[in-house]
């Protein structure tokens, strides 16, 4: 299956995530970046049209040929769905209503999940913060691949199985790195989602529903858009746990480009990233950065330097018990 090579092991570190620290020297200096804390207005309305837009997609590939369903599912609805995660990543920050309505960001995490057509937008929460307390933090972070993955999906042809599969490996990982009881809110982010599909289906049959679940997998697997997963905190350069890209498909992914920025003030909206960057321009400018996505994928699956194995690992004292 091609040539074994490159790393052995995860990239273990003894410091503190970079991103406090900035943050505070940051604010610090320019606090007027507070001043872009707090929900973003326009981002209910944005993530309601493309939900809107995928169920009229429900409707129109209802009585399609099947490999036009695919098609459409690949070029056109696993864009959309997966710009939909990143809105829902976006959400799971409070941005959407802010702070004081968090149960409001959570529902209508579960409307934007609706197209996706599995249950995500609940787990996807209680995870991702973990991602931003305890990044690269061993048995915390279920972001960082499993040493199984590390050691198998090591050469270019199981790289590429390994980008094809993973939106399988994201919903399996926490499961095996960092098991969580089921809470309340995941129970009605999967009871929302099968009375959807089931109506979904009771009106347009099947082809809608595999529609948007293919749409999903295939958007969210080997696709120009998905390079972001290893663009944001893949080792391309030894000492950097974290990249930013300041492209085009930001525009589409609700800046999820800025991740950098993204890292150091979780709390501010992907559209107002790039002012973050505006501001405080010297403390990005010279750090590391993606030009392309695409780039990130071929460099990922053709260099022996750079796997699964090539993330920033750390333990934290606190580990489970916090």
């Amino acid at each position: 299956m091609g040539k074994t090579g490159g790393r052995v092991d995860f990239e273990w570190v003894y410091t503190d995530q970079p991103h406090t620290s900035r943050r505070k020297e940051i604010l610090a200096k320019y606090p007027e970046i507070k001043t872009l804390m707090g929900p973003d207005p326009q981002l209910k309305w944005v993530v309601s049209g493309m939900v809107l837009t995928q169920l009229v997609a429900c409707y129109l590939v209802s009585d399609l040929p099947w490999k036009w369903v695919f098609f459409w599912a690949y070029a056109f609805g696993g864009c959309i769905n997966h710009s939909l995660t990143l809105a829902i990543h976006d959400i799971s920050h409070n941005v959407a209503f802010g702070n004081k309505l968090a149960k409001w960001n959570r529902w209508f995490a579960m409307w934007a999940n609706l197209p996706i057509g599995v249950p995500y937008s609940a787990s996807f929460k209680k995870y991702h913060i973990d991602h931003h307390r305890y990044l690269g933090g061993d048995q915390l972070d279920v972001d960082i691949p499993t040493d199984w993955e590390g050691w198998f999906f090591c050469t270019p042809a199981r790289k590429v199985l390994w980008l094809f599969l993973q939106p399988l490996f994201y919903a399996l990982r926490p499961l095996v790195v960092n098991p969580k009881p089921v809470g309340p809110m995941e129970i009605q982010n999967t009871v929302v989602q099968i009375v959807v599909d089931a109506l979904i289906f009771y009106f347009w049959g099947l082809k809608p529903i595999v529609y948007l679940i293919a749409g999903s997998i295939l958007g969210m697997g080997i696709h120009p858009i998905s390079g972001h997963f290893i663009a944001e905190h893949y080792m391309f350069l030894k000492g950097h746990e974290t990249y930013s890209y300041y492209g085009a498909l930001n525009l589409i992914t609700f800046n999820v480009g800025y991740h950098m920025e993204h890292h150091d003030f979780p709390s501010i909206p992907g559209s107002k990233l790039p002012q973050v960057k505006k501001i405080a321009a010297e403390y990005y400018d010279s750090l590391p950065q993606h030009t392309s996505w695409f780039r990130v994928l071929w460099d990922f699956v053709f260099d022996d330097s750079i796997g699964p194995y090539a993330r920033v690992k750390r333990e934290y004292k606190l580990s489970k018990l916090e």
